[in-house]
């Protein structure tokens, strides 16, 4: 069975402790599509073009260590906004939607681009201020030396370059089901999703 669960969001709403909880709850598999940009990122800090980062991306590039630092995020970002990167990365995104068994993809353009046809499509956001501060308590527990006005600062660049792009700007497809996490802890927030994506199966089964 091919059933696809879509999750968008800016950056530190939830989405990606969402999409990994949904995976879970069904055995469907999970792909972090930020971690490709991340990854393609990451090789153009190390001297690489972007273009052929993308391009030459292996599985295991998303496995590195290094992915979730702000310099990282910084060129993802920037790397995200360039068509021909999104293009080399679509058939990668498509690929792993398609296999049998179930697949959840989370990122910015899943229920707009890469899925469109997804069976289940949320959208998951947050307030600027919540959304940096979570990520602050991440990289600081990580032990990056950061202050949160920085990282709000980080999400709000963010926000603006993925909502402006041309190609694949960060929007909620027409049809996708928005919530809101400012206010919600995780469990209620998976709680939601989950009986969203329960109720579909049921109605395709």
């Amino acid at each position: 069975m091919q059933f696809t669960v879509a999750i968008d969001g800016p950056a530190a709403a939830g989405k990606g402790t969402i999409a990994r909880g949904v995976a879970d709850a069904f055995g469907f598999v999970h792909l972090d599509t930020g971690l490709l940009y991340r990854a393609v990122g990451r090789r153009t800090l190390e001297g690489t073009p972007a273009t052929i980062a993308a391009s030459t991306l292996r599985i295991r590039d998303l496995s590195r260590t290094d992915l979730r630092t702000p310099d990282v995020a910084e060129a993802a970002s920037k790397a995200a906004a360039m068509p021909e990167v999104r293009e080399a990365l679509l058939s990668f995104q498509r690929d792993f939607a398609s296999r049998d068994g179930g697949a959840v993809l989370d990122g910015r353009d899943i229920g707009t681009v890469i899925c469109p046809n997804a069976d289940v499509k949320l959208f998951v956001t947050a307030s600027p201020e919540i959304r940096a501060h979570r990520r602050w308590l991440e990289l600081t527990q990580a032990g990056l030396d950061i202050t949160e006005a920085q990282v709000l600062e980080n999400v709000l660049g963010r926000d603006t370059r993925d909502r402006d792009r041309a190609d694949a700007p960060l929007k909620p497809a027409e049809d996708a089901i928005q919530f809101d996490t400012s206010e919600v802890n995780i469990e209620e927030a998976l709680a939601k999703a989950t009986g969203i994506v329960r109720r579909r199966l049921d109605q395709k089964a």
